[in-house]
């Protein structure tokens, strides 16, 4: 059945009704003001197109391509051929300058602020029509009832229209002046939302204060480059709502930035799309589907990713299985400002990705290569939408991030500008040191040589490149090496120690120093699960000519190729399962964060030393210290989140298993008899004096910090609502919501039993403990209009409210009023501030259990 996007023709609909409804009557000579018909409501008069010559002039400054641009004065005119009308236009804006109030708020050149699909067409009266597309539903054959119902519906708006001030002399062209539209504060050349633009607290555009610098033509894209000058807004109060700033006013005072508008003319063909398949972590764009399935509607996905094709010539080769290269591959140039001892780093983690793109079928599909300068090409521009780049950002901002911008009909990557904000070699000096210091001397200072910087450059380069050629984080990949592997130096120099590159996985905490594993072992690389992911994407089955017809290869595909368990991908957004999360390493958890701990301890010994610098005070010490402690808390929080697990393994039906499965009782008991040992029995050990006093960190803030979130956790209505349903599931073997309260209760109130004083630390835990069963018993009111979610596998992601709904609420005030009659058996025994303490609790929890109270 012939397939076709429902809004390649709407336009068709549209201009009847346009036409109908704004037809004027007699128009006054010259078409420069208007005379209504009866009952017509802002007839627009029919513009009078004048002869080419007399607008398009000889002093016109013109660039010819995908849309001639002429320029006069202070106009700028859009030539547009008949041929391009019709045609999908994908815009996307940026930011190219930015004063310090932007960069304060992260907007930094290179940054998009905009992006959506436009497509010009001729209406009535002289005009040309813009409309703002939407791709989110197709429909079927065109022939169909169905489809002119959905043509009827989803009407395309008009975001402006232009007189036509001349036609071509061919009369195969239209031109239209588009000065006031670029000088305009528009929601499509310019910020895409005012959301966008409440982020740098800009408000209205300052009009005599903002211009155009210039409009630029190319074959596919035409770049225009504005001034805006705006005024700015109240900041955001904490509070909801606005701030006051100085003087009262909602606004005060103005910024001004530099934008670039890039209009890149989309394929007339678009490429053939692939379906999402969830064992393979791909981003997305969505649509839903009314023709797939006849007795309802279908909501597809369908993968982002570059559009890599054989020349013709090598089609024969492709399909026997050489390697060819393709027609247009991937390019990244590397913005003229990086500091250029990064560069030769910052292209071999592009390069790097060759290797997957021979999975595809594809050489040399991928390349870096260093920005032209304006003397080897005065046309280049990093601005320009059609050229893909890392852009260097003299940011304080710790990190980098991959975006990408596609063609929302089939998925296909249109470019990326990564952005590399300069302080990111902070991020991975700090993760660096704190990781590997106990097995690597070259991490033992706060600043690393060239060499080791370049290497961290590099990885954080490959990962943020992946995510440009489509892929999400894997989260799930470290979980499928055992932990003792880690350990095991020639298979982690081999394969690395996570199968792939786009896990959060960082670097090797596991590997001891008697195991004398080199870098090779210690940093990520890309690996098994990226180079199946490329192939799973990328290969082409030149025999399928629709997604739906490829599908059942590709799932016979995949089905045999996850018998390897390394090609597992665990998503990111799972908020249940202990396997997928970040900066976590191996199968296990409890003994993963057991060596991690082993190496923190040699680190914290020499943390003075390693960060002492002639001529300088504490601030590296504070925070490398910080950075340890955070390292403490994530192996907790990877422990803790293995109580109440559950299990998500995409399948489908010709997989043998099912998909959700609970986490495993006896681990669960092992994750509680691990935070027993490690948190709740006071981790003195972290409370190194020296560095706290050369610190002034407070040890109890340090104790509470990393005890506190736990217990949030494990007493979160989430968790405990999980237990109850697992043992409605799985019955006796279960770890029942019972199991979690004797194990915890047991491991934080241990001194009712022993009759030992409690100390200061014990006395905060146990209070934190009291105190989050007491929220449970009495949550802090909620808007009437909070939503209760439920998340996958029957897993309760947020609403407090749930806990009135089941055993949890039951259970919980049970275990109150346990823990006050052995608190109270305990308190004659306890002497000074620890009798003084359960003495508090007792009466906490009684005023709470009050129904008065």
């Amino acid at each position: 059945m012939k397939r076709s996007f429902i809004f390649s023709l709407l336009t068709i609909a549209s201009l009847s009704a346009v036409y109908a409804q704004n037809r004027p009557t007699t128009l006054p000579a010259g078409g420069d003001s208007t005379r209504r018909a009866p009952g017509a409501v802002n007839a627009p008069a029919r513009a009078t197109p004048k002869p080419y010559a007399t607008v398009i002039t000889d002093k016109a400054v013109t660039r010819r391509g995908m849309i001639t641009t002429h320029r006069l004065d202070d106009k700028f005119f859009f030539e547009i051929a008949d041929s391009t009308l019709g045609r999908d236009i994908l815009v996307v804006s940026r930011i190219s300058k930015a004063g310090a109030e932007v960069r304060a708020a992260s907007g930094y050149a290179g940054d998009q602020i905009g992006s959506s699909v436009i497509r010009f067409e001729k209406g009535p009266n002289n005009r040309i029509f813009m409309r703002k597309v939407s791709f989110r539903t197709y429909g079927p054959d065109s022939t169909t009832a169905m489809y002119q119902s959905l043509k009827n519906s989803n009407i395309q708006a008009i975001a402006a229209a232009f007189p036509i001030a001349a036609y071509t002399n061919d009369k195969k062209g239209s031109v239209i002046d588009m000065t006031d539209y670029i000088n305009s504060d528009n929601d499509i050349f310019n910020f895409g939302s005012p959301a966008a633009k409440t982020r740098f607290r800009l408000g209205a555009q300052l009009s005599d204060r903002s211009y155009i610098l210039g409009v630029r033509s190319f074959p596919l894209n035409v770049e225009i480059n504005t001034v805006k000058t705006y005024s700015l807004t109240a900041a955001p109060s904490p509070f909801g709502g606005a701030a006051p700033m100085g003087g009262g006013g909602a606004s005060a005072g103005s910024n001004t930035v530099e934008l670039n508008t890039s209009l890149v003319i989309l394929p007339k063909v678009p490429m053939q799309a692939r379906y999402f398949d969830p064992r393979v972590g791909y981003f997305t764009v969505g649509y839903t589907d009314f023709d797939l399935n006849p007795q309802g509607v279908k909501e597809l996905d369908l993968i982002k990713r570059w559009r890599l094709e054989p020349k013709p010539a090598d089609m024969a080769k492709y399909k026997r299985g050489e390697l060819v290269e393709p027609i247009k591959p991937i390019v990244f140039y590397i913005d003229p400002a990086t500091p250029k001892k990064w560069v030769p780093y910052l292209m071999a983690g592009v390069n790097d990705w060759k290797k997957a793109f021979e999975k595809a079928g594809f050489k040399n599909a991928i390349i870096a290569k260093e920005a032209p300068t304006a003397k080897q090409d005065s046309t280049w521009s990093l601005d320009d939408a059609t050229h893909s780049a890392i852009v260097y950002k003299p940011s304080e901002i710790s990190n980098a991030s991959g975006p990408s911008i596609s063609d929302p009909r089939s998925g296909e990557i249109m470019e990326s500008h990564i952005n590399w904000y300069h302080n990111v070699m902070k991020l991975v000096h700090d993760w660096y040191m704190i990781q590997t210091a106990a097995v690597d001397p070259r991490a033992r200072k706060m600043t690393f040589s060239d060499e080791l910087m370049g290497d961290l450059i590099r990885f954080v380069s490959s990962h943020e490149v992946g995510h440009t050629l489509g892929l999400r984080h894997n989260y799930g990949s470290s979980s499928t090496v055992p932990v003792e592997k880690l350990r095991d130096k020639a298979f982690v120099e081999a394969n690395g120690h996570t199968p792939s590159i786009m896990d959060y996985a960082r670097f090797n905490y596991v590997a001891q120093p008697e195991d004398n594993i080199s870098s090779k072992g210690l940093y990520p690389r890309i690996g098994d699960y990226d180079l199946w992911a490329i192939q799973w994407g990328y290969g082409l089955l030149p025999e399928f000519k629709t997604p739906a017809a490829e599908q059942a290869t590709l799932n016979k595909m995949t089905v045999e190729k996850l018998k390897n368990h390394r090609l597992w991908f665990g998503t990111e957004t799972n908020p249940d399962d202990p396997r997928s999360q970040n900066e976590d390493l191996g199968d296990n958890a409890m003994v993963a964060s057991t060596y991690g701990i082993k190496n923190l301890k040699v680190i914290l010994a020499k943390l003075p030393e390693w960060t002492k610098s002639a001529n300088e005070g504490y601030d590296d010490l504070t925070n490398m210290y910080g950075q340890l402690t955070g390292q403490f808390s994530r192996y907790m929080g990877h422990v803790a989140k293995n109580v109440g697990g559950i299990y998500e393994t995409p399948k489908t039906v010709e997989e043998a298993g099912t998909i959700y499965q609970r986490t495993p009782a006896a681990t669960q008991k092992e994750a509680m008899t691990f935070l027993d040992q490690n948190l709740f029995t006071t981790p003195k050990w972290l409370l190194n004096q020296t560095i706290l006093d050369n610190t002034g960190l407070d040890a109890l803030e340090v104790v509470n910090k990393l005890q506190t979130p736990i217990i949030n956790r494990l007493l979160s209505v989430g968790t405990l609502t999980k237990l109850v349903s697992a043992e409605a599931t799985d019955g006796a073997p279960a770890y029942k919501i019972t199991d979690l309260f004797s194990d915890l209760q047991g491991s934080v109130f241990s001194e009712l039993k022993s009759g030992q004083a409690i100390d200061v630390y014990r006395r905060n835990l146990q209070k934190a403990y009291v105190a989050r069963l007491i929220t449970i018993l009495k949550p802090v009111a909620v808007s009437t209009g909070a939503a209760i979610q439920v998340g996958r596998g029957g897993a309760v992601n947020s609403g407090e409210l749930t806990a009135t709904q089941s055993d949890v609420l039951s259970v919980v005030k049970a275990q109150l009023k346990d823990l006050d009659t052995a608190i109270k058996s305990a308190t004659p025994q306890a002497t000074g501030l620890s009798k003084y303490h359960l003495q508090d609790l007792s009466e906490r929890i009684e005023t709470a259990l009050d129904p008065k109270g």
